[in-house]
């Protein structure tokens, strides 16, 4: 079923519901005002009778009281009718009570219903007694009335609910047929928002978002699988030429050349496919991996120490003790990678500091290079970004080193950006949280 049916039949049956109720209180509580009615007028037609005897000018046949069938008995002490109306009906007061009281009897000739009020004084009972013809009339006039016309609201509000729900419901509608629309070829599309600030609306603009964030994925995935499969081929095909040519023409084969040619694009291919691991874990929901105190001195250290053959100076005059909650593994990879960019982009010397200040600890590295172009700085962080120069060169890597340091400083709660100030060089900046303010935390 429906929404829009569920909800009209729903809301229609809860009406019916309240408008039955409804209708079993306004019957019962007309009956009971018609009836009290009936009593007051009883009442005062039994006091008339006790004044008249209490003055001694009662007479034996009671006046009606303007309809046949109301009669009124006066019965003495000893059981004896001493007054009553023309045609009055045998009543049977052994079971009066003294005072005075109201009840309802049948009538044994007609089967009508009576309303009756007895009451003594002075040792004489006064009966008088009304039928209830009127009041069951009335009653019986207004259940029909009800009966007809609650099955009518309710089939109108059944008819209101049924529009008003599918009005309210023409946007998601449209908004499904757009979906069902959508596929990874055009993700480009969105779904209509209303003009309105309800749930709908925001829906509207939450799957927009949604889309949009999907578009986006869906791009940098075939950026990536484009890049990554150019990255991939371009090794792939010097080793190929080289062996060719070492087979097309071995006479003139170096085969220590093809050799070294071979084994540095092989290390190369190793190095990419190594990124490209890390950097697809790192999309995954467990890639956070395990947290542990990691000192960060002791991982910058070690790594300086594997870059001491490449002829750069290396300052760590200010690196100081710095402990972060994370994987030793990843972070080392951070460290190496920032490492490798420098020595790579760097001239003569690399500085590299490290402190814990205001429960962050803080690693620079810098190196006097050429720096970093200004037209490049908005997407150096990128998978696969790399300037033009380093393009051109044979000393530029695949563009994956600083979107691994990115993604996993992120992944661990930190910080990576570039000091534009910096006059000469590069100088990038970590900023990860220690291990004492991530355990607070």
């Amino acid at each position: 079923m429906s929404v829009r049916a569920s909800v009209s039949a729903m809301a229609s049956l809860i009406v019916l519901l309240v408008l039955t109720l409804a209708g079993f209180a306004l019957v019962s509580t007309q009956r009971a005002v018609l009836t009290d009615s009936v009593d007051e007028s009883l009442q005062r037609t039994a006091g008339t009778i006790t004044d008249a005897l209490d003055a001694g000018t009662l007479s034996a046949v009671i006046p009606g009281r303007g309809d046949e069938e109301s009669f009124a008995i006066v019965i003495d002490s000893s059981g004896d009718i001493i007054a009553a109306t023309a045609g009055a009906p045998s009543v049977d007061v052994s079971t009066a009570s003294t005072g005075a009281s109201n009840h309802t009897i049948d009538s044994p000739s007609d089967g009508g219903r009576f309303r009756v009020r007895t009451q003594t004084h002075d040792g004489s009972t006064v009966i008088v007694g009304t039928p209830l013809d009127d009041v069951d009339e009335s009653v019986a006039a207004l259940t029909r009335s009800l009966f007809i016309a609650v099955p009518i609201a309710t089939a109108l509000l059944a008819v209101a609910t049924w529009i008003l729900v599918g009005r309210v419901l023409s946007p998601v509608e449209r908004i499904r047929v757009r979906v069902a629309r959508i596929g990874a070829s055009n993700l480009d599309e969105r779904v209509p928002e209303p003009r309105t600030n309800d749930e709908i609306a925001r829906l509207a603009r939450t799957m927009n978002s949604m889309l949009a964030r999907l578009e986006l994925t869906a791009d940098r995935q075939r950026r990536f699988v484009s890049d990554a499969s150019h990255e991939l081929r371009s090794p792939l095909t010097r080793i190929r030429t080289a062996l060719e040519v070492d087979l097309a023409h071995p006479q003139t084969a170096d085969p220590t050349a093809t050799h070294r040619s071979v084994l540095r694009d092989a290390r190369h291919l190793e190095g990419l496919i190594d990124d490209l691991l890390v950097l697809a874990r790192s999309d995954e929901p467990a890639a956070a991996g395990r947290r542990t105190p990691v000192d960060l001195d002791d991982i910058v250290l070690s790594e300086v120490r594997r870059l001491g053959e490449t002829g750069l100076t290396l300052d760590v005059s200010r690196v100081s003790a710095a402990q972060v909650l994370g994987d030793d593994t990843q972070l080392t990879r951070v460290v190496r990678n920032l490492l490798d960019n420098a020595a790579r982009y760097g001239s003569t010397r690399i500085d590299i500091e490290l402190e814990e200040s205001s429960g962050e600890a803080v690693l620079t590295v810098c190196d006097d290079g050429a720096g970093v172009p200004a037209d490049f700085r908005e997407h150096m962080f990128e998978r696969f970004a790399r300037a033009d120069d380093a393009r051109a060169t044979d000393t530029g890597g695949a563009g994956l080193g600083l979107a691994i340091v990115h993604e996993l400083v992120e992944m661990h709660g930190g910080s990576l950006m570039l000091d534009e100030n910096c006059s000469v060089g590069a100088r990038f900046i970590v900023r990860l949280p220690t291990a004492q303010a991530a355990a607070r935390e």
